[in-house]
């Protein structure tokens, strides 16, 4: 069966991968902190927005096209950035990376990685890096140094992060990070040999056991051993001045829901948020990226917001949009694809999404997706009222192609 036939949507890569990998590896992606409610609300907050479509406007020719931060993009998507993605296909990083320089799609590294940074830009320049970091600056500037010379176009400091999350489903199942063998995970990686051939076995006969490649200016541990560097003390609000005094290029703060912080993180110097609850893998019980959305593009005017967390359709990306997102990033659909099916999966799910993105604005009538406004959303609600979304100020030029 050919990807087009076996893959319609993005929630077909889950099925597929859902067979392939091991439980625990299954649950560590699908699973949200504590009870999942958080990732759970990211859903669903789609589902509390409908659409007031025009007609007669499609247009012969639809343009999807954006600029971030001096760069092109095909589309208002990309790859989120997705931890240790190697031990779910063999060089996860760089066939998500291959696929979105191929497709022209923003594509974010973490920096809980298994594939050093360097090969990640060789395979697409235009990549960029989510940092993981803490109060030790002197680590931090080792890494911004490494990054310096990678010539890394825009980082993205993770700042919703200052304690390990709840990981309970994955736990549950034997699979932790940093990953300690038992019983119960060789039982269930046995009764998984496609993963266990095409991923485990092929990665460890190739490299080796797999090492944290970028936490700092070089590897730092294997993924089976705990940080051989005791944790510093919280990223704190002078951290990131002098982070911000430290790297001159793109500065990009990935974690934010709360306006009052978006306020702040403008006043000191950020080039743009992404507003996020990690994917409600962090504090159980936050409020929906796609409800947040609203009042942070508010008060942040004229500044590139880009928003993550519960997009699997391109209707999503489009109310996205219409709240006020410059561009929006997809996670676990994307990490599924490459473990379904490779890089070639990958594609096919940005393939996928960019045809929904193009036909969701042919029946809105918006022929060029930046001119998505909230004009266009009500209440669900409230839809028999129609009441529209509060209208915002146009973003700055640099975000629109």
């Amino acid at each position: 069966m050919s990807l087009d036939e076996r893959y319609l949507s993005l929630h077909d890569f889950e099925d597929a991968a859902r067979s392939r990998l091991p439980r625990g590896l299954y649950g560590f992606v699908r699973g949200g902190s504590a009870d999942g409610w958080s990732a759970d609300n990211n859903r669903a907050a789609y589902d509390r927005w409908a659409f007031l479509p025009r007609t007669l406007n499609a247009g012969p020719q639809r343009r999807q096209n954006i600029t971030l931060f001096g760069q092109a993009f095909a589309s208002p998507f990309g790859i989120a950035p997705l931890g240790v993605s190697a031990l779910f296909r063999f060089d996860a990083d760089v066939a998500m990376a291959s696929a979105a320089a191929a497709a022209r799609v923003p594509y974010v590294l973490s920096g809980a990685s298994l594939t050093p940074v360097e090969r990640v830009l060789e395979a697409y320049p235009q990549a960029w890096f989510q940092a993981y970091v803490d109060g030790d600056r002197a680590r931090t500037g080792r890494l911004l140094a490494r990054l310096r010379a990678a010539k890394c176009p825009v980082l993205v400091l993770c700042v919703d992060t200052p304690v390990p999350p709840s990981r309970e489903l994955s736990l549950r199942h034997g699979f932790s990070i940093p990953v300690r063998p038992s019983a119960r995970l060789v039982a269930d990686t046995l009764l998984h040999p496609g993963w266990l051939l095409g991923t485990a076995a092929r990665q460890f006969f190739a490299r080796g056991i797999p090492w944290m490649e970028n936490l700092d200016a070089q590897r730092s541990h294997r993924v089976t051993s705990a940080p051989t560097a005791p944790p510093g003390a919280p990223l704190s609000w002078d951290d990131f001045r002098w982070i911000r005094r430290e790297w001159q290029g793109p500065l990009v703060v990935k974690g934010v829901v709360n306006a009052e912080d978006a306020k702040r993180y403008r006043t000191l110097g950020a080039d743009g948020l992404v507003v996020s609850n990690h994917g409600g893998r962090q504090l159980d019980g936050t409020v929906a990226t796609l409800d947040a959305l609203p009042a942070i593009a508010d008060a942040v005017r004229g500044l590139p917001l880009m928003m993550d967390g519960g997009i699997r359709r391109g209707t999503d990306v489009m109310k996205a949009l219409a709240l006020g997102a410059q561009s929006t990033f997809v996670g676990r659909p994307m990490l599924f694809a490459a473990a379904a099916a490779g890089q070639a999966g990958v594609a096919k799910a940005i393939a996928l999404l960019q045809a929904e993105v193009d036909r969701s604005q042919a029946l809105l009538g918006v022929p060029v997706v930046t001119d998505m406004g909230p004009e266009l959303l009500v209440d669900a609600s409230s839809a028999r009222s129609l009441r529209p979304a509060r209208a915002l100020e146009p973003a700055t030029e640099d975000v629109v192609g």
